[in-house]
């Protein structure tokens, strides 16, 4: 497990409290396949390698993503919507081996989650909350059991129960810096302005032909107020 320093850089607190300091979090690949709360069809598409946030000695989260996150064809991005995911479609599992706070600040129990891609509705409820629109929706791996991808009602209903609020349980994907060096990933980034804490993981997107993508992630901190 490497120690992280200087510039440090997804899944707060989003997973502990913002005075933190960056210098304390660790991430590492780990070779664990994916829970057993989780269905056959999803497990079956997910990565047999684990990437595990820590602070201390306490471990944050525990992330999987596909082996392939299709994607949308002929995608373009703009400023406010990075990611060529499809709304709906499963990206990733997680793992909170205790009770951590989402993006929002809802509380969020200990357990096994999908990680399901969203867009955040474009309303006056949500002006200034995120700079993308880019998210990561929770939903109990418990009830989210078909890989399918879900529509808006279905997703929402999902990870509201993930919450048990209003809300949908979410974790924001932001834009990875054109000075990241992919060769260090997975690694944390800290963002000063927003006092988050974000994941950078290495994923494969199958478009026109397979390829590597980063994918940053928010795991710690809160959209502001």
């Amino acid at each position: 497990m490497t120690k992280l320093t200087g510039l440090v850089a997804l899944l707060g607190a989003c997973l502990c409290c913002a005075t933190t300091r960056a210098a304390d979090y660790t991430v590492a690949a780990a070779e664990q396949g994916v829970p057993d709360e989780v269905s056959a069809d999803i497990g079956k598409l997910m990565s047999s390698k684990a990437v595990k946030v820590s602070s201390s000695k306490r471990t944050l989260c525990e992330l999987w993503l596909r082996t392939s996150v299709p994607i949308q064809p002929d995608f373009s991005p703009s400023d406010t919507v990075l990611y060529p995911f499809e709304v709906g479609q499963v990206v990733g599992v997680v793992r909170f081996p205790r009770k951590i706070t989402d993006f929002r600040n809802q509380e969020i129990a200990a357990g096994v989650y999908t990680l399901r891609y969203g867009l955040q509705p474009v309303d006056g409820n949500h002006v200034g909350t995120s700079e993308t629109r880019d998210f990561l929706l929770l939903s109990p791996a418990g009830e989210d059991k078909d890989p399918a991808k879900l529509e808006a009602e279905d997703l929402y209903k999902f990870s509201r129960d993930a919450a048990e609020t209003t809300h949908p349980a979410i974790m924001p994907l932001r834009a990875v810096g054109a000075d990241f060096d992919e060769t260090t990933a997975p690694a944390m980034v800290h963002d000063e302005t927003g006092e988050l804490w974000s994941v950078v993981v290495k994923a494969t997107i199958d478009g026109a032909a397979k390829e590597s993508r980063l994918v940053k992630l928010v795991v710690v901190g809160h959209a502001a107020e």
